[in-house]
């Protein structure tokens, strides 16, 4: 593939680029950039952190799981194009040596990049900035005190990048830019691998080293990327980023915005969308029992044909979707409606970590009882999956503790959880039907947010 793209301020065309190849294995080996480091190679230590800015702003993100052909169009930072020019120091880079942010220095290079995109964005939240950033000295104290020193200077002249439109090549084959094109391309190679954000498929080429035959990146597909927002639905492109997705549900349903926000980190929200986390179909996705238990219906599309569903009708079993060969996810819609949604993320790790058990709870009680109870779970089964045996055990009964008491052996008809290294199946099973109880015990008015209640 022919791809062109800023890299430090400085306009970069590359020819015949392998659409796996990684930006850092790129950056590191045919360039010498070598400040960004190889950590985990999987996004989850933040070594790798790099920016990059598009029409929509600039973004911290994953150079690891960051195929070349997704900075096409775009313009690219490393730690070493944060300084300025002559070796200027950014001010989080002078704050970083004024507060002794460094230690080793193996993770430097990310912090600072991601410091410095939340120095231009003016994010002072550094606990969800940096959540993705891992230090293994233990220095996160001067690190976070660097980054709030540095808060009242200027963004720097040179952190400007340049008008992106002068980048813009000519179309490419397996680069649609419109939902329409993608139709016809994948109508015409079921068989390729969709690439969004690549927070998924690139841990197919780090970590299985698998080769990709054919690939197609979604990324240029700007109508993929559309929100709107009706009388009567909330309609959300599947190209839209998980880091969207959170600011959209803030307004809408805060309990899933506070989950969204235990979503990965910062660099996998900017880089994930929501259409790919409900087309590869993990078990243990976040994402999707919220929307089951929001009602949300998936919209699917080959060449012209549309169809939509329930979502949680998708999901058939582990592994497998209801989706036919070059079909793809076009949107995923939720009706608007009164916000009475909980949700509940259980794992080990408060920030940057998969979920033992996520269950999302919508329960509509009228006059005392239960109207109606929509409940979902990721962790339980091979598949994001409805309660529907305890959701009719629910409804029509006083919304009370004689009513979760009651509708305990209807569990064992929803689920027979699996055991694994993040949870027993007993564990599992328990920690669900607390979440029952703590559904409840919100409604009665207890405090059941731990953090808050410490705070």
């Amino acid at each position: 593939m022919d791809i062109c793209f800023l890299l430090n301020g400085e306009r970069v065309e590359l020819r015949g680029v392998s659409p796996t190849r990684t930006a850092l294995d790129w950056l590191r080996e045919e360039r010498g950039l070598t400040g960004t480091k190889e950590g985990c190679n999987e996004g989850d230590c933040g070594a790798c952190t790099v920016m990059v800015t598009d029409g929509e702003g600039s973004r911290a993100v994953n150079a690891c799981i960051l195929f070349l052909p997704q900075l096409h169009g775009k313009a690219l930072r490393t730690v070493e194009g944060v300084s300025g020019p002559g070796g200027e120091m950014h001010p989080v880079q002078r704050a970083m040596v004024d507060h002794h942010g460094s230690q080793c220095g193996f993770c430097t290079p990310g912090f600072v990049v991601s410091m410095a995109n939340a120095h231009k964005a003016g994010n002072t939240g550094y606990d969800d900035a940096l959540a993705g950033n891992l230090c293994r000295c233990t220095g996160y104290a001067p690190i976070v005190r660097a980054a709030e020193a540095a808060a009242a200077e200027p963004v720097p002249d040179w952190m400007d990048e340049p008008a992106l439109e002068a980048l813009t090549a000519s179309a490419q084959t397996h680069a649609p830019e419109t939902g329409d094109a993608l139709a016809e391309v994948y109508a015409r190679h079921p068989s390729a691998v969709l690439v969004a954000g690549a927070t998924d498929v690139g841990l197919w080429v780090t970590k299985q080293l698998r080769d990709l035959d054919e690939v197609i990146f979604l990324n240029r597909c700007r109508d993929l990327q559309r929100i709107e927002v009706t009388e009567g639905e909330i309609r959300i492109g599947a190209g839209v980023t998980m880091d969207r997705v959170l600011a959209l549900m803030a307004d809408h349903f805060p309990a899933y915005a506070q989950m969204l926000r235990r979503y990965g980190s910062a660099q996998v929200r900017a880089a994930a969308t929501i259409g790919g986390n409900i087309a590869n179909g993990s078990p243990i996705g976040d994402n999707p029992p919220v929307l089951i238990a929001l009602g949300a219906r998936l919209h699917l599309r080959h060449r012209d044909t549309r169809r939509e569903m329930a979502i949680e009708d998708f999901f058939i079993e582990y592994g497998k979707q209801d989706r036919y060969p070059g079909e793809f996810v076009e949107a995923v819609s939720i009706p608007r409606q009164p916000d009475l949604l909980r949700v509940f993320k259980l794992s080990k790790r408060f920030d940057q970590d998969i979920s033992a058990v996520c269950g999302a709870f919508r329960i509509t009680v009228e006059e005392g009882r239960v109207s109606d109870a929509r409940i979902a779970f990721g962790g339980m089964a091979g598949i994001p999956k409805r309660a529907s045996a305890v959701e009719a055990a629910l409804t029509g009964k006083p919304w009370n503790d004689e009513a979760v008491v009651a509708a305990w052996d209807a569990w064992d008809e929803d689920f027979q959880p699996l055991s694994d290294m993040r949870a027993s199946s007993e564990y599992r099973m328990v920690a669900a039907r607390n979440m029952l109880t703590r559904c409840l015990l919100s409604d009665l008015g207890a405090a059941t947010d731990v953090r808050e209640v410490r705070a």
